[in-house]
């Protein structure tokens, strides 16, 4: 289920993204950048990685939900901070989310859900296999990724295989891989 993309040129978008539709829903890279300037939000610190996370209308190209490591209140993960404000803006609890997403919604995330909280929140693969619809089907059946999770803090993440056996495609979309890590691991020791 997992697929490469190569990337052709990436075309510029200065436009808003919310609510309005945003870049080529084909170019997965436009949408990983997106998602890294998310990332570079968050606050540098030692004890977590800066993740940034995008909900996208894969139909229309539309960012549905914008995220990034420690958004919101509490110990956040940038893709329970999309799911969370998503939530909000439809006046939904978070587990319920998959009620008010279009029906091919995908998230772009620079670094692999994760599989495993040590703060013994829900994991982010947990999170996005429970967005189920109204009739009980996927909400979110696609998860673009940019790296795998490095093994610092919890070993090796299975957020990709625990998706991957519930259904959900993830993706690499290579190219930003460097800068990822990079941003990712600022505040941390080296």
């Amino acid at each position: 289920m997992s697929r490469d993309f190569d990337e052709g040129p990436v075309r510029t978008w200065d436009g808003p993204v919310l609510p309005a539709a945003g870049p080529d829903p084909s170019d997965h890279l436009q949408y990983m950048r997106l998602a890294l300037d998310q990332a570079q939000e968050s606050p540098p610190k030692p004890s977590n990685f800066r993740v940034g996370a995008l909900l996208v209308d894969a139909d229309t190209g539309a960012i549905l939900s914008r995220g990034y490591t420690l958004e919101c209140e509490g110990n956040t993960h940038a893709e329970q901070c999309c799911l969370l404000k998503f939530a909000k803006a439809h006046d939904l609890p978070e587990e319920r989310v998959g009620e008010a997403l279009p029906p091919n919604t995908v998230i772009y995330t620079t670094m692999e859900p994760c599989n495993l909280r040590l703060s013994g929140n829900l994991s982010c693969a947990d999170r996005i296999i429970r967005t189920k619809g109204k009739g009980g089907e996927q909400s979110i059946k696609k998860v673009y990724l940019g790296v795998k999770e490095p093994e610092k803090f919890v070993g090796d993440n299975e957020g990709r295989k625990k998706l991957e056996e519930n259904s959900v495609e993830c993706v690499h979309v290579p190219g930003l891989e460097e800068r990822i890590l990079s941003v990712a691991t600022a505040g941390h020791e080296l």
